[in-house]
């Protein structure tokens, strides 16, 4: 049974209070600024414009559901006097570039928005006195990848082969500094007011994503034109989760923050069971046949690296936090491609926004895992 107290837990936290979001225009800010909508928080999201045509964001009509800041995380001047205007209680870190791919052909705008970005934000929270809580969103590449048998524990080494990984373990390393040197959980409530954490998670999916260079949008774009599917890592494991489960954990990491400050602060690994680690090719299969049709073929040109193997161990989140996911990988396939074929009939954004809504709505109640642990 799925215990009542999660969906208690994030009104009593979220309802009323004033929370601000970087990267709110991308897949999964989009996602959870309308969960945090739905919950009865006052969001300001703080953003470029989306990254895609199409994107979530415009798909569900955000826009007119929130406070839109139209800003970049690099211009540390205009983030403070947003931060300052909205005088938030919370705040969840997502803006980044969060391409593997395009961080070789721009590894400077990848360490400048997602090294030189965090600082900002974290800097911009430092001189901002209503903030209680805030959320750094990194990756699962943060890592230093050896591709070992057991998954990576929150006290692992951090690195990455890549530019991309190499920033997100350097975010990494900004956030704990920052908790050490101006958030220390043992000066909470004196000199220090705010309690800092990041999330580690990694291969989300759902409805709404249109990035670059990933799996389900890549496949629902070949799909929609009748064309091929391309492959370029077919055997590639990755811990394959949906959206909201990620979201789920992120939100009562930071309830969990709100009523009681320092103990929860720190990194958190957010993954999937082992069951939910895929190769790219069985998630691919599955896609065509909740589709309907469709083929797919390995690309045979060269590849940058990606590493071949990534999980996470999950225990501190799981035995700490009460957190867990819902979905296994067949349940966030078919939500996912029940959202993208509502897009791909034409869906106005009304509907589209209650399809989504309702997907939240159903989160943790019924079959499955439960969203938080018994």
């Amino acid at each position: 049974m799925i215990p009542p107290e999660f969906h208690e837990i994030l009104k009593d936290t979220f309802r009323s209070r004033r929370v601000f979001v970087t990267g709110h225009t991308g897949f999964k800010g989009s996602w959870l600024a309308l969960w945090l909508f739905q919950l009865g928080a006052e969001v300001t999201g703080y953003a470029l414009e989306p990254p895609t045509t199409p994107n979530m964001f415009e798909a569900i009509g955000l826009r007119e559901k929130i406070t839109h800041i139209h800003g970049d995380v690099r211009d540390y001047d205009h983030l403070l006097a947003a931060l300052h205007s909205c005088r938030p209680d919370l705040v969840f870190h997502l803006a980044a570039q969060p391409l593997v791919r395009f961080s070789y052909e721009e590894p400077r705008l990848t360490y400048e928005t997602n090294v030189m970005g965090t600082v900002n934000v974290l800097e911009a929270i430092r001189h901002t006195p209503s903030v209680r809580v805030a959320v750094n969103v990194t990756s699962d590449k943060c890592y230093e990848n050896r591709e070992p048998a057991v998954g990576y524990r929150e006290e692992d080494s951090l690195g990455g082969r890549d530019p991309y990984s190499s920033s997100k373990g350097c975010s990494e390393l900004v956030t704990a500094a920052y908790c050490r040197s101006f958030f220390a959980p043992g000066s909470y409530g004196t000199a220090n007011r705010v309690a800092l954490a990041s999330v580690r998670a990694g291969n989300v999916i759902g409805g709404g994503d249109w990035g670059v260079d990933r799996l389900v949008p890549d496949c629902v774009r070949a799909l929609s034109r009748q064309e091929e599917i391309v492959l370029r890592y077919p055997q590639a494991v990755r811990p394959w989760q949906h959206v909201l489960d990620p979201l789920g954990g992120y939100l009562l990491l930071a309830a969990r923050l709100w009523q009681d400050g320092p103990s929860y602060a720190g990194p958190w690994n957010l993954g999937p069971d082992g069951q939910a680690a895929w190769t790219v090719e069985k998630v691919v299969q599955e896609i065509i046949r909740l589709w309907g049709r469709g083929s797919w073929r390995v690309d045979g040109q060269p590849q940058p690296h990606e590493a071949r193997w990534l999980q996470l161990d999950c225990r501190k989140v799981r035995t700490r936090l009460g957190w867990r996911p819902k979905y296994d990988v067949p349940e966030a396939l078919s939500l996912s491609i029940d959202w993208y074929r509502r897009f791909y009939e034409q869906a106005a954004p009304a509907e589209l926004y209650r399809l989504t809504e309702s997907q939240i709505a159903a989160f943790p109640a019924g079959g499955g895992s439960p969203g938080i642990a018994s």
